[in-house]
């Protein structure tokens, strides 16, 4: 008994020892950390640039590359195609520090993670409305930006987007026979998307939906309206088609 007590006794010591003499772990300085990040992030291994970034946060040793690395992170994601989490690390950049050289290229990559995630227009369109609001807050902060001819280029590619699913909407109202409601939309689609391209495509189907509510007078007056707007736009002759196939168009407008 007084053997196996004492045997139980030198493996608790020799344990205690082993663990006294154990390597302490390595505390690795913000710098190393930061430059490990650099590294992976050249190697295009976001995900482990972006751990090491992290880490440099939250050494709280060096307020600059902090910053630094507040930027980067959402960079790697943006690389990564991991265009969330990007978004909202730009936005944050952004929020902490206003004022930052690199402000404008923040809001602009915050943009562009937004216009990634968008899809076909059948799908939500939060993305599509988050791409042109933070363009149009690019637009109005830095009307020179570096970043500025893209941004031009991206805000009409969303509005065209937008209008292109007030159409898809109003196109379905017309199908399931709610006139009224497709009527709602393509005014509004007017007014809302003025200097749109699509504006002869909206006229027609606004022209169709008044005819087919039995609006006659007034869906003239739009195909009217839109060949007078859009002399050469290919929705005139279908325009023309629907009108004389109406069996109301020569006892109202004659020919």
């Amino acid at each position: 008994m007084k053997t196996a007590a004492r045997l139980i006794a030198t493996f608790i010591l020799a344990s205690a020892l082993l663990q006294g003499c154990s390597t302490p772990p390595v505390i690795k300085t913000a710098d190393v950390l930061y430059k490990e990040g650099e590294q992976f992030f050249q190697d295009g291994k976001y995900e482990e640039a972006i751990a090491q970034w992290k880490k440099v946060k939250e050494t709280y040793e060096s307020p600059e590359l902090t910053t630094k690395a507040e930027l980067n992170i959402p960079d790697a994601y943006f690389l990564n195609k991991d265009y969330i989490e990007a978004a909202a690390g730009y936005e944050d950049f952004r929020k902490l520090h206003p004022k930052h050289p690199q402000a404008d290229f923040a809001l602009y990559r915050q943009g562009v993670s937004y216009y990634n995630q968008i899809h076909s227009i059948d799908t939500d369109q939060t993305p599509v409305k988050n791409a042109q609001s933070t363009f149009d807050s690019y637009l109005k902060a830095y009307p020179s930006g570096a970043q500025l001819a893209e941004v031009k280029e991206k805000h009409r590619e969303c509005r065209d987007k937008q209008l292109q699913y007030e159409l898809y909407v109003g196109r379905f109202y017309l199908r399931t026979d709610a006139y009224k409601a497709a009527i709602t939309r393509f005014e509004e689609s007017l007014k809302m998307f003025a200097d749109a391209t699509r504006r002869d495509e909206v006229l027609f189907y606004l022209g169709r939906a008044y005819l087919e509510d039995g609006q006659k007078v007034k869906g003239q007056e739009i195909f009217d309206r839109l060949t007078k707007e859009f002399p050469a736009s290919p929705f005139i002759v279908e325009a023309n088609k629907i009108l004389k196939a109406a069996p109301w168009y020569s006892f109202i407008f004659g020919g």
